[in-house]
């Protein structure tokens, strides 16, 4: 391994973003320390030093950090945070405080236990990145859970951002738009201007590159959504009304829309004798 090459720590390296931005900083030359709890998936990793562990374990998380310290690496370039996970509440009448718990801490507790235990570990002059989302723009149905982490990460970073800057260490958040990747593959509704994780890779390294505050793309998705932001709430909430309130909105006016028995008598009667075979 070149000792000479700039270090950068990803975690969440073993699929989607975090994997396509560990490929593409070893081939640019970088060290490359893939954090991740699938170490199948990391061994395609060639060249990378590869860190087995789970993020939302704070012990595992700060025995990386002692066992890479030991090792004499205690300066890097860039650290990225990327390990995350999304799940949707289905009900929100029938709030699933699990599922909601288990979001939480992926995304954002587990991010608050690698600062602890990378954040002494970037040099001066050196960045962070934390992996947010353009879902912070705009509130989408049934995204309660990934969308309240995502809007921690993105306040989370801000706050960083100025007291990191008397050590010369620069804060960039990440907001992708929607991305291919196995945890967006299970998405099961339509995700407009999707990007391959090569897109999303190139996007995001030249933005930390450029010292980028916050790294948004694609422009036109997510220009279009900080936009939509600035409408009253109650027409975005007007178009994401839930499917059961709408479907009942709908039975309503159809309801009261519907002729009297004594209408549709008369309506059948002059009705042609085939269109009656149908409607039976």
């Amino acid at each position: 391994m070149n000792t000479c090459a700039k270090r950068v720590l990803i975690t969440g390296a073993s699929s989607g973003i975090g994997l396509q931005l560990a490929q593409d900083y070893l081939a640019d030359g970088w060290q490359v320390y893939a954090c991740g709890r699938n170490p199948q998936a990391l061994s395609q990793l060639a060249g990378a030093e590869r860190l087995l562990f789970d993020v939302t374990d704070n012990e595992q998380v700060q025995a990386q950090a002692k066992a890479l310290t030991a090792k004499g690496v205690n300066s890097f370039d860039l650290v990225i945070l990327n390990a995350g996970s999304c799940e949707y509440i289905d009900d929100a009448k029938q709030f699933d405080a699990e599922l909601f718990e288990r979001v939480i801490r992926t995304n954002l507790i587990a991010m608050g236990y690698c600062l602890a235990a990378f954040t002494p570990l970037i040099k001066a002059g050196g960045r962070l990145g934390l992996m947010g989302s353009s879902a912070v723009y705009l509130p989408f149905p049934r995204a309660e859970a990934y969308g309240a982490s995502k809007a921690g990460v993105q306040y989370l970073a801000s706050s960083l951002a100025i007291d990191l800057k008397p050590h010369n260490i620069g804060v960039s958040v990440i907001c992708p738009g929607f991305v291919k990747t196995p945890l967006t593959d299970k998405n099961d509704f339509a995700m407009p201007m999707r990007l391959s994780s090569e897109q999303a890779s190139n996007a995001i390294r030249q933005g930390l590159a450029k010292g980028v505050r916050e790294i948004h793309f694609p422009k036109r998705f997510t220009l279009l959504l900080k936009l939509i932001s600035l409408l009253p709430f109650s027409w975005w909430q007007r178009i994401n009304q839930p499917k059961a309130v709408q479907a009942n909105s709908d039975s309503q006016q159809l309801k009261a829309a519907k002729p009297s028995p004594q209408a549709q008598d008369n309506h059948q009667k002059h009705q042609p004798e085939e269109a009656n075979k149908v409607s039976q």
